[in-house]
């Protein structure tokens, strides 16, 4: 029986026939990737062949070493905030690229590793071809949130959307995807775009909101600790901070979150010194490492925590509260509930600390090294921050 004329076409019929390659460009177009970083190699030769097809809606950056191809991603991704691609050939050049993917992970960049593979029917067999690896999925594993190896062309668009997703998804993080050298070119019925993948929503937790709001509203001397996970929320950090007159420490990637010249706006020498005075610490987007592993917790500081991974609030101690989510929308709730909690301004203090702490650092430069100026060398107890 013929099909009607008022059939609904299948995915199938709607496919055009395109190579894995092709398949995999046209979804990185579609999630706004307009710029791969790559080092080519006759691995991946028909990925370039379609990024050259497609180059008015993307360009391709040789980088002439397969590090520079990660770290140049890395640098996007942290400066745009927006996943960025770079592709390498198997073997050497994914152990080439690894320094810059763990980096990745360790700054939540999202960054997409597209990673060249040798014949499909010869992985894990040892049979001698050239960039050959044993395992290089369990060692792209200890390096990304996702992997996955592409072995069709009408799986490259949902790999392609899956990695995305999971990029965006709970914590940020790097993620990566192989395809075999016989993979690249074949070609089949396939599309270009992705499906939809919406990302899951994180419900806010009012209860812990309202537990979270309390204990600052009781806090004599709170402290904000600003990393990483707070970038997308300086917003709403820099409205905290003037509602409480809460002095901001930004530690790593929480440098800028709040203005250098802002007088609350604090680096570590003053930070330690401040976390021996807090009552209450709110860390947004930080695993609080020196706090817990150098100047200590006691019985008279409660921890707010607020981070997108559900595992790394309780990773050094159980926080008095824990909110799990994007900083941005938890926040917002966060002054919502504080919204009538003024306190006199703290400019004038902060201005004379920074300042006698400057002068302070002066002094101690020559005499002792940077990191024992900052934890107290081997001080544990909060008591030796005071």
């Amino acid at each position: 029986m013929g099909k009607s004329k008022h059939s609904t076409p299948s995915p199938a019929d709607m496919a055009v026939r395109m190579t894995t390659a092709e398949a995999t460009v046209g979804a990185l177009i579609a999630h706004g990737i307009d710029t791969v970083y790559a080092l080519p190699g006759v691995h991946n030769d028909p990925l370039f062949d379609a990024l050259f097809k497609a180059g008015d809606h993307i360009r391709t950056v040789h980088t002439r070493h397969e590090q520079g191809a990660a770290y140049l991603a890395l640098g996007a991704a942290l400066a745009t905030g927006k996943p960025q691609v770079y592709s390498v050939v198997p073997g050497p050049g994914l152990l080439n690229s690894a320094a810059a993917l763990l980096t990745a992970y360790g700054m939540n960049a999202p960054v997409l590793a597209l990673i060249g593979q040798i014949s499909q029917s010869a992985i894990g067999r040892g049979l001698g071809h050239l960039h050959e690896i044993r395992d290089q999925a369990g060692i792209i594993g200890r390096l990304v949130d996702f992997r996955a190896r592409i072995r069709t062309p009408t799986q490259a668009a949902a790999l392609v959307a899956q990695a995305f997703r999971a990029m965006a998804t709970g914590r940020p993080g790097p993620a990566a995807l192989e395809c075999a050298i016989d993979v690249w070119g074949r070609s089949a019925p396939a599309s270009g775009t992705p499906p939809v993948l919406p990302l899951p929503s994180q419900p806010i937790d009012e209860d812990a909101i309202g537990e979270a709001a309390k204990l600052l509203t009781a806090a004599k001397r709170p402290l904000i600790v600003a990393g990483g996970g707070a970038q997308d929320a300086a917003t709403e950090v820099a409205e905290l901070s003037r509602l409480l007159q809460t002095p901001v420490l930004a530690y790593r990637r929480g440098r800028g979150v709040l203005d250098s010249r802002d007088p609350l706006s604090v680096t570590l020498p003053l930070g330690r010194e401040l976390w021996g005075e807090a009552d209450v610490v709110l860390g947004v987007g930080t695993r609080l490492f020196y706090g817990y592993t150098q100047w200590g917790i006691d019985q008279e500081l409660a921890v707010i925590r607020i981070d997108a991974d559900p595992e790394e609030p309780e990773r050094f101690a159980r926080p008095a509260v824990a909110l799990i989510g994007d900083a941005g929308p938890i926040l917002r709730h966060l002054i919502d509930a504080l919204r009538a909690h003024h306190r006199p301004s703290r400019h004038a203090e902060m201005e004379e600390r920074q300042a006698k702490m400057r002068r302070r650092l002066d002094k101690l430069a020559p005499q002792i090294g940077f990191l024992d100026a900052i934890s107290g060398g081997t001080a544990r107890g909060r008591h030796l921050c005071r």
